[in-house]
């Protein structure tokens, strides 16, 4: 049958088909569970949290389902100069972004505070609980991390946007490596070059990760439904991974307004944008996210940025200015058709089955 592959046997699941984990508190221990409780690998984004927290959403997590699950990070979290940010810099950010501030009528914030770095106090929490995936973006673990994980019972899944990256992470011994295309909503994790030099589609990716890499395989951007996995796991691919559409369903922690966008003519247009973060990330295409666009020495570092833009989007949400806020979302949500995880999960399934038994008949 079409699941039974590599990914299925390393992870413990019935289908392999993972539902993207999302950071900045849009993933839920509801999705997580669901998707892990209907015999997918539910995930959870966890890189903005504090080690406490991690531990509590994990304590929930094995409450909600005795099945696997993955928990994500970010191996780097910032993308902080070793000098700090400078005053310069944050008044030539000010004076780019004043019109937007004075059309919500707010005023601009103070400079944000120095930010410190939460990846090595998360990683004990992940030692210490033991999920059965523990995937990171933007960077691999130290080989000491990736030992402990291995003696632990640890599946590791790191995430390439190119061959380089993948190739880095199999000399790694990663368990899975994620072939995140160009396609995919929220941030691309490019971790060797810029993500703007960094954007080869899922399907040419995972094609080239097949022939020049023995770790398994998972697809991730432009996927959205059975035909998509069936796509993937015919090129290769040992699982699936969908963000999109999972976001779109009533358990994420999406707003509202977010899930209603996604399934709106507007996400039609998609754009990569640094403005919102201050890391290149793609979602429903926003006035200000175009407005932005060749002003990108003028957006603060990552995290920074998001300090810096989140009074103006809570405004821009109370007003209802939805040009104004970047909503995530990936290439693929036109065609999105459900709203609740479980039902996703069983038409992916069945529309996977579907396409298999239709080539042997």
């Amino acid at each position: 049958m079409w699941y039974n592959t590599k990914a299925k046997e390393l992870l413990g699941i019935d289908y392999p088909i993972l539902q993207g984990p999302f950071g900045g508190n849009l993933s839920t221990v509801e999705l997580t569970a669901a998707v892990s409780n209907a015999g997918g690998l539910g995930g959870y984004g966890a890189y903005t949290m504090s080690p406490q927290e991690i531990f509590d959403i994990d304590k929930q997590l094995k409450a909600a389902t005795n099945k696997p699950y993955n928990i994500n990070l970010w191996v780097s979290d910032h993308d902080i100069p070793e000098g700090g940010l400078t005053d310069e810099q944050f008044e030539k950010t000010k004076a780019v972004f004043k019109p937007y501030y004075d059309e919500a009528g707010i005023v601009l914030p103070e400079k944000p505070v120095p930010f410190q770095s939460r990846f090595e106090n998360q990683l004990q929490v992940i030692l210490d609980v033991k999920p059965k995936v523990f995937s990171f973006m933007f960077g691999v673990p130290s080989d000491d991390v990736l030992e402990q994980c291995r003696r632990s019972g640890i599946v590791t899944v790191g995430a390439a946007t190119t061959l380089d990256e993948a190739v880095f992470l199999d000399s790694k011994g990663v368990d899975m490596i994620i072939a995140s295309g160009f396609e995919a909503g929220g941030h691309r994790p490019s971790f060797l070059d810029k993500s703007e030099a960094s954007l080869t589609g899922t399907f040419v990716l995972l094609q080239l990760m097949r022939e020049k890499i023995k770790t398994p395989i998972i697809a991730a951007g432009g996927i959205a439904d059975g035909k998509g996995i069936a796509a993937a796991l015919t090129l290769g691919a040992s699982a699936a991974q969908i963000g999109t559409a999972f976001l779109a369903t009533d358990e994420s922690n999406a707003l509202p307004i977010h899930r209603e966008m996604l399934f709106s003519d507007a996400a039609k247009y998609t754009t990569l944008s640094r403005a919102y973060t201050g890391r290149l990330g793609r979602g429903i295409t926003s006035r200000l996210a175009k407005d932005i666009m060749g002003k990108e020495s003028d957006i603060l570092p990552f995290p920074l940025q998001t300090t810096f833009i989140a009074p103006l989007r809570k405004a821009a949400l109370d007003k209802q200015k939805w040009d104004m806020i970047l909503f995530w979302g990936g290439q693929i949500s036109p065609i999105l058709k459900h709203t609740k995880a479980s039902v996703l999960m069983n038409a992916l399934i069945e529309e996977t089955t579907a396409y298999f038994d239709g080539l042997k008949s």
